[in-house]
């Protein structure tokens, strides 16, 4: 394998990586913005049974609040910690998707992009013992996932996430609502709601306190 490699599409990914991840014997880390990050459903599902069945010794796990903005999100990170999974989430939202196996190689996922997201795939071991470094210095700050749920981490539904993406476009009202196919009366009350169930005395306030939540991404 080459040092560094360069893996085009969620196919090339799955495909490339699948002894990869059964090959995991002493630890497995991951870090994540959210957790539509890594390649459909299916092959989540087939990394995951390949993951528990390698023998490893310890799963780390750290995710952006966003993660939890659902109950569908928090019932899979429940789910992680029910199996032995070691699940942190990081005080804001993470810039980049990494994966980390046995310090000896590292996955970065890239933006997502019309025909599909590239993934770095690197055992330099420079690389990796900095990709790992940052990942610990991370992982310090994160808060424990129950200890995280017990501090009422705010819901939002997709309706709500939709008004908040149009809010950071600094559009109008009017050119929200019908962009979003709503009212101008019913796009300020469900603005209304957002700024409530973030706590903020104002819409930029939510803004800012969305990004500390890593709901923005």
């Amino acid at each position: 394998m080459a040092e560094t490699l360069t893996l085009r599409g969620d196919l090339e990914f799955i495909a490339r990586t699948e002894r990869l991840f059964s090959s995991v014997r002493e630890e497995f880390v991951c870090a994540a913005r959210d957790l539509d990050t890594w390649p459909r459903p299916d092959a989540r599902r087939a990394t995951r049974d390949r993951l528990r069945s390698s023998g490893t010794h310890r799963i780390r796990k750290l995710y952006s609040p966003a993660a939890l903005a659902d109950e569908r999100g928090r019932e899979h990170l429940r789910e992680l910690a029910d199996h032995g999974a070691s699940v942190r989430i990081a005080a804001t939202a993470l810039p980049h998707e990494t994966i980390l196996i046995d310090r000896r190689f590292a996955v970065l996922a890239g933006l997502p992009a019309p025909g599909g997201r590239e993934y770095t795939l690197t055992t330099a071991p420079t690389l990796v013992g900095g990709v790992y470094a940052l990942f610990e210095a991370a992982w310090e700050t994160a808060t424990d996932l129950k200890t995280f749920l017990r501090g009422e981490q705010p819901r939002l539904d997709a309706g709500s996430r939709t008004v908040l993406r149009a809010l950071g476009s600094g559009a109008t009202d009017e050119a929200a609502a019908r962009q979003l196919g709503m009212s101008l009366r019913t796009y300020r009350r469900r603005v209304a709601e957002l700024l409530d169930t973030l706590d903020a005395g104002s819409r930029f306030q939510a803004g800012v306190r969305a990004g500390e939540l890593g709901l923005n991404g």
